[in-house]
């Protein structure tokens, strides 16, 4: 492994933390503004209906992973700025 990419290793838990958070914190907004409840439904929410399940659950996985992406790509692209070696 170059040092690089092992240097980035806790730099990434760090941010995968970080962007778990963003995403909640994100989704728990997005939830509120579609004019649903303070809580989005759990699988096994007996009282909510198969279409606020699934939709509730894709649109945390799509912001889930789009903040990821977004804040794997700014650590790699900050780290290659720093040190002149992609984190790959």
């Amino acid at each position: 492994m170059r040092a690089a990419t092992i240097a980035y290793k806790p730099v990434g838990l760090v941010l995968g933390a970080v962007s778990g958070m963003l995403a909640g914190a994100l989704f728990r907004q997005a939830w509120k503004k579609l004019g649903h409840e303070e809580d989005a439904p759990d699988a096994r929410d007996e009282d909510r209906t198969w279409g606020e399940v699934l939709l509730a659950a894709t649109l945390q996985g799509a912001i889930f992973a789009v903040v990821k992406a977004a804040v794997d790509r700014g650590g790699a692209v900050a780290t290659h700025r720093l040190t002149g070696t992609w984190p790959g």
